[in-house]
């Protein structure tokens, strides 16, 4: 199957479930192009080459990890969810698809992190609007091996999430590396915050920090 009858499949199969569940509020075909495929591509050029190894956390209707894996069929992809009916999805998506290398996992964050054949073992981790940037870091960041690179997708207002997340980025040995904004259409800017992991294996943060120092990063959007 091509890359062009994969993500019309795709975008297929992803409407039929969504009449059984709630996968997505957005259901235009001009919609689903900008806001779900062209967004998720927008990592293309954010990804290292090479046989990578990418894990996506609250991968949800698989944005936007599964139109990566189609542009990109080297990756050996993980898509993490902690409710069954959305793995199922993605289960049967993937599937659909025929893409290889690609396991689907029905596990909490927290939990996965743990374990040895995950812990510290990611080259990129990516999540799209699952949380505050704060718990995503916690969440994310203990995948990755050093010099690893969480990518967490953003609205264009990133600096006030970032400030407050900075204390846990830093206790799990990681830095915020840029932040690149894409404008999707006229008036729809979104932004991918790059964090690289420079350290070995950061302890969880305690509950409730995330106040560190202040700092700016990256690019302003274009006006």
């Amino acid at each position: 199957m091509d890359e062009k009858r994969q993500f019309e499949s795709f975008k297929n199969n992803l409407l039929l479930w969504n009449k059984r569940m709630n996968l997505t509020a957005i259901v235009d075909d001009a919609d689903i192009q900008i806001k779900h495929f062209n967004d998720s591509l927008t990592l293309v050029s954010l990804l290292p080459a090479g046989n990578i190894r990418m894990i996506d956390v609250g991968a949800g209707a698989g944005f936007p990890s599964i139109p990566l894996k189609i542009m990109r069929p080297d990756i050996r992809l993980t898509l993490l969810d902690s409710l069954r009916k959305r793995i199922d999805f993605l289960t049967d998506t993937v599937s659909l698809l025929g893409l290889e290398n690609t396991v689907c996992i029905h596990a909490r964050a927290e939990d996965l992190q743990k374990q040895s054949e995950h812990k510290n073992s990611y080259d990129i981790c990516v999540a799209r609007a699952v949380a505050k940037l704060d718990k995503l870091c916690a969440w994310c960041i203990p995948f990755l091996k050093p010099d690893g690179r969480f990518i967490a997708m953003k609205g264009p207002n990133v600096h006030a999430e970032l400030e407050e997340a900075q204390n846990t980025i830093e206790r799990l040995g990681a830095v915020v590396a840029d932040i690149h904004y894409f404008e999707l259409a006229e008036g729809l800017v979104h932004s991918a915050i790059v964090i690289k992991k420079t350290s070995g294996s950061g302890g969880v943060p305690p509950a409730g920090s995330g106040a560190g120092p202040s700092g700016v990063w990256g690019r302003a959007p274009r006006s």
